[in-house]
């Protein structure tokens, strides 16, 4: 039998393995924003003013109809700094990420992320 395989399997041997490896864990650096608190978080602030996208009338009449889903980064004023879309139907991806941008959000104490969806839909505007 091999030594190296016997010597793996001993408990002492496992157990200072595992400690070495969690030391190290400990050790790995921690991320500066998660220390600083300049993380953003999704919390539901209330929308003071709302922007509906255009639905321009060549989609409204072809009856083209879709959703997108994205992220508004929402400084503490209250304005919209950026928008990332998340998914949806990419033709109306542009339309919401313009109107997003003129949104207005209650000011509140940190930056936030806020989730928004769209629906396209032919009986809309």
């Amino acid at each position: 039998m091999n030594l190296r395989l016997l010597a793996v399997h001993e408990p002492s041997v496992f157990r200072t393995l595992f400690l070495l490896v969690a030391f190290a864990l400990l050790l790995l650096p921690l991320h500066p924003r998660s220390i600083f608190g300049e993380t953003t978080v999704k919390t539901g602030r209330k929308v003071v003013v709302r922007v509906d996208p255009e639905y321009p009338e060549f989609f409204r009449k072809g009856h083209f109809q879709g959703r997108v889903v994205a992220e508004a980064t929402v400084l503490p004023n209250g304005d919209v700094s950026t928008v990332e879309i998340k998914g949806g139907n990419p033709m109306f991806a542009n339309f919401a990420a313009k109107a997003l941008k003129k949104w207005k959000y209650a000011p509140g104490p940190a930056q936030t992320i806020e989730e928004v969806n769209f629906n396209f839909a032919s009986g809309s505007q």
